[in-house]
C-alpha cells in the first residue's frame, strides 16, 4: 500500500469516527468520501459498516465506474454522489453524505434556511440548495449529475425526504459543515415551532459573521476537538 494509499485511508477513517461522534450516524447509512490522489476514483468505507466501525479493512477504493480498485467490501450504492460532486467540483477534495435526522426534517418544511444563528451564517446567503428531483436512492452517475447540478457552487444542498451533502476543501471543513448544517436546522426548527422566525441576519452581516465565525482555522479547530473524542490517544 502507497505512503498515499495510507494516509486517505486514515482521511475516511477519521471523517467517519467523527461523524458518528457528531451524532450524524444512521446505523450503517451515510459516508464520506476523499478524493483519491493519484486521479483514481474515491476512497469511503465499504458499506454495511456504521461510522463507528470504520477501520482500515472497511475503507474501499472505488472506481468513477463503480468499480473496487483497493480494499475489500462492497461499495455503497450512492457512491455517484460522491463521483460526480468530485468531477464537477475540482475544488473539492472531501465529499460527505448523510441522514442527519435534524437535517431531514427542516428540508420537510420547505422553507428557506434563515441565519438565525451563527451556524446558519455559514450557508446564507447565497442560500441553501435543494435537490429535488427524487427522494430516492442516488445511485447512478446521471443522478450524481443532477445532485451536482443542484449544489452548484456552493457548500451544501439539502435532499428532502433523503439527508444532505455537504462538500469542502478538505475533509474536516466537509465534515464540520454537515455538522454545522444539522445545528442550523435543529434552530431554526425550535424558531419554527415557536411561531417562526421575526428577525435574522442579514444577508451582509451574515457574510461578514462567515468570515469571522467560520474561517478554515475555526473549523479545523472544531474538528479537532471532535476528533479528540472519536478517536482518543
Amino acid at each position: 500500500m502507497a505512503h498515499d494509499d495510507a494516509d486517505v485511508r486514515r482521511a475516511v477513517i477519521e471523517a467517519s469516527r467523527v461523524l458518528a461522534v457528531a451524532g450524524q450516524a444512521d446505523l450503517i447509512w451515510g459516508h464520506a468520501a476523499v478524493r483519491d490522489p493519484g486521479g483514481r476514483g474515491i476512497w469511503m468505507k465499504a458499506a454495511g459498516w456504521g461510522f463507528d466501525e470504520v477501520d482500515e479493512g472497511r475503507v474501499v477504493l472505488v472506481s468513477p465506474a463503480g468499480d473496487v480498485l483497493s480494499g475489500s467490501g462492497r461499495p455503497h450504492l450512492e457512491y455517484p454522489i460522491h463521483s460526480q460532486v468530485m468531477a464537477a467540483r475540482p475544488d473539492v477534495t472531501c465529499v460527505v453524505h448523510t441522514h442527519a435526522e435534524q437535517s431531514v426534517a427542516f428540508a420537510a418544511l420547505d422553507v428557506p434556511l434563515r441565519p438565525v444563528s451563527h451556524e446558519g451564517a455559514l450557508f446564507v446567503p447565497p442560500g441553501l440548495a435543494r435537490f429535488t428531483v427524487t427522494s430516492g436512492l442516488i445511485r447512478t452517475p446521471q443522478l450524481g449529475d443532477e445532485l451536482a447540478r443542484a449544489l452548484g457552487q456552493r457548500n451544501a444542498v439539502l435532499l428532502p425526504g433523503h439527508g444532505v451533502v455537504t462538500v469542502g476543501a478538505d475533509v474536516p471543513t466537509a465534515v464540520m459543515t454537515a455538522v454545522l448544517l444539522d445545528r442550523a436546522c435543529r434552530l431554526q426548527l425550535a424558531v419554527e415551532a415557536a411561531g417562526g422566525a421575526q428577525t435574522w441576519t442579514s444577508d451582509a452581516a451574515a457574510e461578514a459573521k462567515r468570515q469571522e465565525c467560520w474561517p478554515r482555522e475555526q473549523l479545523h479547530a472544531a474538528w479537532s476537538y471532535l476528533r479528540r473524542k472519536a478517536l482518543p490517544s
